[in-house]
């Protein structure tokens, strides 16, 4: 078993990884105990994380000491919504959840997100444990406490900071997604290489084979590190207002305003942030002066994790560009961008031209 901290005083808390914790031949209950015992709990699923692993769960949390029960709402971003959430809070109180219960998340980031703004505000706030499905949820939206669901006009645009108790990973559940969704998660986890670590991103490049085939040891060193990065983030900047946070944000200004144009139904998050780190890379081209050599190589290395690197032809680059001043990461009416200045290492960037923001978004058609 692998502990990592994240170091937030006293919202701190530890993402705990171990294959088999949940999805073993014994799972552990152990991990769940202290958070759960002697209390009432609510597990948020999807359609299809609650039928492969919502009774086991529950199982667990049996053994756990929980009186747990199960709500689920169908799988997909279009549920991340208004109706999904007032939903969840009625299952909560129909459940007798009071302020000493727990909500927690077992799937991926629309779980997370969700699950997790019904904890923020039931009852103006009960504990909150994630237990990623996804690799995307494992490397990325698990951790850092942002919950929200989305409007009609944009991805996000209301929720909550609110740290979790405690993040469970088990790769071993990774066995059972469709290979479209570990390609997505895989997204995030170039990202990190780029923001951040050019060694990892070397280690992706290297490990391309194993990646691809599913190697459990490839895999249970992505995701850890992945988490070590954000703890190292969320750490230091935890409700983003000092700026560091924003580079978690890379690709997805644009990636964000792919998902919001097609209406959530052609690319999921992963590719529409694959595809928005190769706008944002060719971007910074002219702005950030990034070698076209690395826009290469990050090309290259999604190409190779089978993800998407570009645009239907039949996609209107003006309505993108319109939809990403709908992003929250909006200042004054202003585009905030992150942008590589070389691979490990990426800067903010204010106000773009509008015109080098078009043709950006034109390379990738």
């Amino acid at each position: 078993m692998h502990k990592i901290k994240v170091d937030l005083k006293e919202r701190g808390y530890d993402i705990i990884m171990g294959k088999g914790i949940v999805a073993g031949g014994k799972p552990d209950s152990s991990v769940f105990s202290p958070f759960v015992s002697g209390r009432k709990c609510l597990v948020v699923a999807d359609s299809n994380v609650g039928k492969i692993l919502g009774a086991r769960f529950l199982e667990i949390l049996g053994i756990a000491g929980a009186d747990a029960k199960l709500a689920v709402f169908k799988a997909g971003e279009a549920s991340k919504n208004i109706r999904t959430y007032e939903s969840l809070l009625s299952k909560a109180c129909k459940s007798g959840l009071d302020r000493s219960s727990v909500i927690i998340a077992l799937g991926g980031g629309v779980v997370g997100d969700v699950a997790g703004f019904v904890a923020a505000t039931y009852m103006r706030g009960i504990a909150f444990i994630q237990v990623p499905t996804t690799l995307l949820a494992m490397v990325d939206s698990s951790v850092g406490g942002k919950t929200g669901i989305d409007l009609p006009e944009g991805k996000n645009l209301v929720g909550a900071f609110w740290q979790p108790r405690l993040v469970v990973v088990d790769p071993a559940v990774l066995m059972t997604l469709p290979k479209r969704e570990v390609r997505c998660g895989l997204a995030e986890v170039v990202k990190y290489g780029v923001i951040m670590d050019e060694k990892f991103f070397s280690f992706l490049e290297k490990n391309l084979h194993g990646i691809k085939n599913m190697e459990m040891d490839a895999y249970a060193k992505i995701i850890a590190r992945c988490c070590e990065l954000k703890a190292e983030v969320v750490c230091a900047d935890e409700l983003e207002t000092k700026g560091l946070r924003a580079i978690l944000n890379y690709g997805h200004t644009f990636g964000h305003a792919v998902e919001t144009v097609t209406g959530y139904e052609k690319y999921a998050h992963g590719e529409a942030v694959s595809i928005g780190m190769c706008i944002a890379a060719n971007l910074a081209i002219s702005i950030n002066e990034f070698a076209p050599v690395m826009a290469e190589r990050q090309l290259n290395l999604l190409k190779g994790l089978g993800l998407p690197t570009a645009l239907g032809r039949e996609m209107k680059p003006a309505q993108i560009y319109k939809a990403m001043f709908k992003d929250k990461k909006t200042e004054k009416g202003k585009l905030r961008l992150v942008l590589p200045d070389r691979i490990g290492k990426v800067s903010l960037v204010k106000g773009a031209d509008g015109g080098s923001v078009l043709e950006a978004i034109r390379s990738v058609l």
